[in-house]
Formats: C-alpha cells, structure tokens, sequence
C-alpha cells in the first residue's frame, strides 16, 4: 500500500500564504518561508490598527469639535458638558461631521445646548 503524505494540504496552505503576500517586495512573495514571516507579521500590524484606528477617529473628532466650540464662543469640554446636561443625543462623529460640513447647524446647537 502506498504511503500517505499531507501533499494537498501543504500545497494548498503555501499557496493560501504566497496569495496574501501578493504585491510584496522581493523575495518576500516568492520564498515560502520568507513570506510566511511577513504575511503573519503584517496579519498582527492588521489586527493592531484596527483597534488604532478607531482611536485615532476619536481624536480628530474631538479636535474637531473642540475648533467649531472655541468659534462659537465655548470649548470642547463646557460644550459637551451642556450637551450631556440638556439630553442631546449626539455623538462626536455626528458633531464632528456638523462642525466640518454644515457649520450653521453646529452653531445652532450650540446656542440651544449653552442657554
């Protein structure tokens, strides 16, 4: 009886690997044991900023804010504060987005929120 051997599977894992690392630079799409290293180290960095990313969001969305309020006559934290206070639904992606594209609906809140 002939011997079995994982031949199928460790193809097909190579080349699952070798189709991630499409598109890098030098030996490392070509070379299974170099692109193995770099196809899993760039999964964790994918992983990583993802989480990044979302924080990043936050920041700009504050800066943003925090740039519209001090227009307006206020700052970041007293506008949140009076927006918390009055029951405004409204999240600083929202109030961000009002402060870069519509400036005159940002404004009005403002003046309703710091009454």
């Amino acid at each position: 009886m002939p011997r079995s051997v994982p031949k199928v599977a460790s193809k097909a894992r190579r080349k699952k690997v070798l189709k991630l690392a499409k598109g890098f630079w030098g030996r490392r799409k070509n070379v299974w044991t170099i692109a193995k290293n770099h196809v899993e180290k760039g999964l964790t960095h994918a992983y990583v900023s993802r989480k990044l990313r979302k924080r990043e969001y936050r920041n700009l969305w504050i800066v943003r804010i925090n740039a519209a309020a001090r227009e307006n006559g206020t700052n970041y934290s007293c506008l949140m504060h009076a927006i918390k206070k009055n029951n405004v639904c409204m999240n600083r992606k929202i109030l961000a987005d009002f402060a870069m594209n519509q400036p005159n609906v940002f404004a009005a809140i403002v003046k309703k929120v710091m009454q």
